[in-house]
This record gives C-alpha cells, structure tokens and sequence, in this order.
C-alpha cells in the first residue's frame, strides 16, 4: 500500500514539472476560444490589432482533439493571440471563402494595418485594414502553436512558458 502512494507522488510531481505532458487533463480555467457568430465579430477582432488564429472545423473525431489543442493553446497565448472556431456546416459563406476542401484546417490572420489614407476613397466612413493570412502546416499541438509564432516573429511573450 505504501508503494502506491509512493508512485501516485511521483507520477503527480512528474506531471507538475513536465513542460510538455498533454496526456494528462489540466485545469485551463475558462475557456479562451471564441466560437465564429458572425464576420462583423471577425473583424472586430481583427480591428483590435491581436493576431487571430482561426480553426475551419468540420464534426469529426479529429476536429475534437483540435479542439482541446486550441483550448490548451488559447489559454497559454490569451490574451495576445485569439483563438477562434469556425463550424463550416452552419457557416458556409465564411467557410468556402477560404477555398480549401480539406477539413479542419487553420489559418492565421494578422498585422491588421490602417490604411484608410492611402489611395482614394469613395466612403468616408470605410476603413481599410491589410491582413496577412498565414496557413498554419506545423504540429498541431500548443509546442506547434508557440514554433509557429517563433518563426513569423509573433512571440508576444518570451518569458511564458
């Protein structure tokens, strides 16, 4: 009996100091994903000037394992990088915009810059915004997410772990 409680410490204290153990369900606390209602939200997001990582998901068994992916990854990124999920059935137009055919797939959008002054302009009340729009091809896990950022030079916090 004192054998187990001997390895549940352990097997606890190794999973509190593994950096990247994803086996194990961790206390994320609210969730930090943002589920698509509409594009005006989409582009109030994009207005706020965070880069924001979209997830194209269709149901399926792979959609929720990216789904505790994008969970996992918008907690550690919040609030410097959004996460949002797309559900292409009830979204079609957004969806097929992106002329993919392959579900889920991830895209992200950022570097949102004001233009409005540039070049001539019929509305006084339209603003322009230039939005980068990123594939994202490397591991889909939050060590993926953070390699990713690394790469484009998106890192808001060096020092997180």
């Amino acid at each position: 009996m004192g054998d187990s409680s001997f390895l549940d410490r352990m097997i606890t204290h190794l999973r509190s100091t593994s950096r990247y153990y994803t086996g194990y369900p961790k206390d994320l606390g609210p969730s930090r994903v943002i589920h698509f209602t509409s594009e005006r939200q989409f582009v109030q997001l994009l207005h706020e000037g965070c880069p924001v990582v979209v997830a194209f998901t269709i149901k399926s068994n792979y959609s929720r394992h990216l789904d505790k992916v994008l969970e996992e990854a918008a907690a550690q990124f919040y609030p410097h990088i959004k996460f949002v999920r797309v559900e292409c059935p009830k979204f079609p137009g957004f969806c097929i915009t992106r002329q993919k055919k392959d579900y889920p797939f991830i895209e992200m959008f950022h570097s949102p810059e004001q233009t409005a002054n540039q070049g001539r302009i019929a509305d006084s009340n339209i603003t322009k915004y230039a939005v980068k729009v990123m594939p994202f091809n490397y591991d889909l896990s939050t060590y993926g997410f953070r390699e990713f950022f690394k790469r484009h030079g998106i890192m808001p916090d060096s020092n997180r772990s």
